[in-house]
């Protein structure tokens, strides 16, 4: 029998909860997971019990920000001027903007 995983205020975690969601969703939920560079269950947790989610910086969070910011350019070059830019890709600049900003120390007004 394996050992009983405990968090850092050492409570054990018994109970499992889970939820279903659409393709689009998983997709925004998983690039905000690796944006926030927390497992995804510490993630849903923090979400759902509506606390905090602060991203420290890593190497891992870096390399999502930096693919996202290559994907956000490619779905910006695809996009004609005639075009209107979709929600989620507005969703993502948002949460990318944000966590550059958490990372590099200022509030959210710039100072």
């Amino acid at each position: 029998m394996s050992a009983k995983n405990v968090d850092k205020k050492n409570r054990f975690r018994s109970i499992t909860v889970g939820f279903r969601v659409s393709p689009e969703e998983n997709e925004a939920l998983n690039k905000a997971v690796a944006l926030s560079g927390l497992p995804k269950q510490e993630y849903c947790y923090r979400k759902c019990m509506n606390r905090d989610v602060v991203v420290q910086g890593n190497p891992r969070v870096h390399k999502a920000l930096k693919n996202e910011i290559a994907e956000i350019l490619s779905e910006l070059k695809r996009i004609n001027k005639a075009e209107e830019v979709s929600d989620e890709l507005l969703d993502i600049i948002e949460l990318v903007s944000v966590t550059l900003i958490g990372l590099k120390g200022e509030n959210a007004n710039g100072e």
